[in-house]
């Protein structure tokens, strides 16, 4: 049997290079790699379905599932995760806490952005700094001409508006036109600005103890076959799944090998062995059921938050040949 020639775009991270220099394969699949920034995969996923199999958004893809018009199904590989603790940045002259945002106007390059909704989780569960306690101000990070991806419909409580023209948010923390700056990615301010920081001085700290109270270790993007290529071939799903864990576990056993160390960074050996002692030998698990409660978490903020039409369902995520995999 000819095997499927197939577009794959995901992030060229360690966990999914063995895929992309072909030392993990996909069964049945002559793939054809582009590795993207996540912006640009989703862009073009969410717009035109460019992609065979793609890193995707958790957030948008929750939000056409909601809806019932998702062109891709999912699989639980979570090549993204983070916990978004260092997303939050303000002018630390005025905001000391977080309850220091109630009232305050923070900027944001898409209101739907998976970092987002955990940072408002965050701040809602653990604070109590709700999202209509904020005014919200949408512009890119660097260009204020970033659109929303996806079309929501907020609460009518919910305050947001565009920033004004010419002005990303990282220019108006800069100038101090806003109090606040959510996004996945830092200000971009040349030169950086003295008053403007993260939001918690010691966000590692902060984020641990978050994990030690919730078990939560926050899933930005999962990966997405092409509904309809799906629906032609139900082995697919699952096949891709059983790939992207393999090579997973291969980055983890190169990680793991200190005889010469595979990422220029020190002390890399002491940070394996802290967040295994923190989170677990597999901190970084991909699968329904052993995500299932990060899920559940998520989906329930998502709905809450006015992204999603309905409260989704973890399973409903997920292609159902991938809900479990095979064991030896």
């Amino acid at each position: 049997m000819a095997k499927l020639n197939l577009s794959v775009a995901v992030g060229p991270y360690d966990r999914t290079r063995p895929l992309i220099d072909g030392a993990v394969q996909i069964d049945g699949v002559d793939p054809t790699f582009m590795a993207l920034s996540p912006e640009e995969i989703f862009f073009r996923a969410f717009r035109h379905a460019e992609f065979d199999i793609c890193e995707l958004s958790l957030s948008s893809f929750t939000v056409k599932t909601a809806q019932g018009n998702c062109p891709y199904v999912g699989v639980p590989a979570f090549v993204s995760r983070a916990f978004r603790h260092t997303s939050i940045y303000v002018r630390t002259d005025r905001i000391k806490r977080p309850e220091d945002l109630k009232g305050r106007k923070v900027g944001l390059p898409e209101y739907q952005l998976t970092a987002n909704v955990w940072a408002r989780s965050i701040l809602e569960d653990d604070y109590g700094v709700k999202p209509s306690d904020i005014h919200w101000i949408r512009a890119g990070i660097e260009s204020a001409e970033r659109p929303e991806k996806i079309t929501v419909t907020l609460p009518s409580d919910v305050k947001m508006e565009n920033g004004p023209p010419g002005k990303s948010i990282s220019m108006l923390i800069d100038e101090g036109a806003i109090d606040g700056f959510i996004a996945p990615r830092p200000p971009a301010i040349p030169g950086g600005n003295r008053n403007v920081g993260w939001l918690f001085p010691d966000p590692t700290a902060t984020a641990k103890d978050y994990f030690k109270r919730t078990g939560i270790f926050p899933i930005m993007h999962l990966v997405g076959v092409r509904r309809e290529i799906a629906d032609r071939h139900p082995w697919l799903p699952g096949a891709v799944y059983k790939a992207f864990e393999q090579s997973k576990a291969m980055a983890l056993d190169l990680l793991s090998d200190t005889s010469a160390t595979k990422v220029t960074l020190p002390f890399v050996e002491e940070q394996l062995k802290g967040a295994r002692a923190l989170m677990g030998h597999d901190f970084w698990s991909y699968g329904l059921e052993a995500n299932r409660k990060t899920l559940a978490t998520f989906l329930r903020h998502h709905h809450r938050q006015g992204l999603s039409s309905r409260e989704v369902k973890p399973e409903e995520l997920f292609h159902p040949g991938t809900h479990e995999a095979f064991k030896l």
